[in-house]
């Protein structure tokens, strides 16, 4: 992904600034910087204040997601430390979590953790516009704005913070999509080196301000029962009927991050509270999700009824009516080859096994 180019300022600089990366430090740093770039003319910027919204952002893919960073990156330790000391909720969005932080930034325990964070990123940042390692150097050459660098650091009196070259305001500001795209493209790629086998990465990075609605999987199941009759939570074993139940991913969203008819299943509505973004005991409860998907789906076509929802089935590699003439044996292992090694993968990200 290109960054958009300028005869004016040094946008191949500013294109280099993920080169030769190996921890998240700088991706966070420049989306913080845009972030409050773009809700303030003002170009000094409190160096606090950015790594503060640094972990804000990493927020969320670490503590709902579980994202590993690799071994390089302590920024993975300071969110989980911060939550720890902090009890903010792993899924508080990140003005929750920023203010939340900044209102406590004089505890020892929180600055401290902090602080790591304004140790090195600030001064690496710059270096494709200023090539050295002494820190106190980067200092002095960035306030000349040496080779159109994008901030100038300021260490004095107490006070730490960047002021943003002037140069860079305008494009900043008619840029902000493009470049924060451009920051968590890169990310995303860093990122999928060291979680190799977790699904959907991008969709992992932001929390989402509205979950998608389930409402055609509600209709489906729905459906099901006006037709087939009462079907029994596979959890409790309570007795359900329509519209009188809630819809469990029994993979979690939280690993998943898709809402694919496959892995969703009525529920007692005592059992989201309960399970959680925990994994199912999948010796007990596999076999009763392979049964009634399998029987569901019979249902359906049995009554000449094949919603487009059941399109979800495809990604199990058979259509829904190949799925549905199977024998229970061979539709159980099916589920068991699914389930299996998503299920362990989910295990050794440190997701917790649940049972009712």
């Amino acid at each position: 992904m290109q960054i958009p180019q300028s005869d004016i300022l040094t946008t191949n600089r500013l294109g280099k600034i993920f080169s030769n990366t190996v921890a998240t430090y700088k991706f966070f740093w420049f989306v913080s910087i845009m972030q409050i770039h773009a809700k303030s003319d003002n170009p000094r910027i409190d160096v606090w204040d950015i790594v503060i919204r640094m972990v804000a952002n990493a927020w969320y893919p670490i503590h709902y997601f579980r994202l590993s960073f690799g071994k390089s990156d302590s920024l993975f330790d300071i969110v989980m430390d911060l939550q720890r000391i902090t009890q903010i909720p792993i899924d508080a969005n990140s003005e929750v979590i920023f203010n939340g932080l900044k209102e406590r930034l004089e505890d020892r325990q929180i600055r401290k953790q902090l602080n790591i964070l304004t140790l090195n990123v600030p001064y690496r940042f710059l270096r494709p516009w200023i090539d050295t390692s002494d820190d106190r150097d980067m200092v002095r050459r960035s306030q000349t704005f040496e080779n159109g660098c994008l901030y100038s650091l300021h260490k004095e009196a107490g006070e730490f913070y960047i002021e943003l070259n002037p140069a860079w305001d305008a494009y900043l500001h008619t840029h902000y999509n493009i470049l924060v795209d451009f920051a968590y493209w890169n990310l995303t790629l860093f990122l999928q080196v060291r979680n190799p086998n977790v699904p959907a990465i991008p969709n992992k990075l932001i929390r989402p301000e509205v979950r998608n609605s389930l409402m055609k999987q509600h209709n489906y199941w729905d459906m099901v029962m006006n037709i087939g009759g009462p079907i029994h939570c596979i959890y409790t074993g309570k007795e359900l009927h329509p519209q009188d139940y809630d819809l469990d991913h029994f993979i979690p969203w939280s690993f998943v991050s898709h809402d694919l008819l496959w892995n969703l299943i009525p529920s007692d509505g005592s059992i989201n509270s309960s399970k959680s973004n925990k994994l199912p005991e999948l010796d007990l409860y596999l076999p009763k999700l392979a049964t009634l998907q399998h029987h569901s789906m019979q249902i359906m076509l049995n009554a000449n009824k094949e919603p487009k929802v059941m399109e979800d089935f495809i990604s199990l590699g058979y259509t829904a009516r190949e799925l549905a003439n199977m024998d229970d044996v061979h539709f159980r292992e099916l589920y068991e080859r699914t389930f299996n090694p998503i299920n362990q993968i989910a295990l050794n990200m440190g997701f917790e096994t649940w049972k009712y």
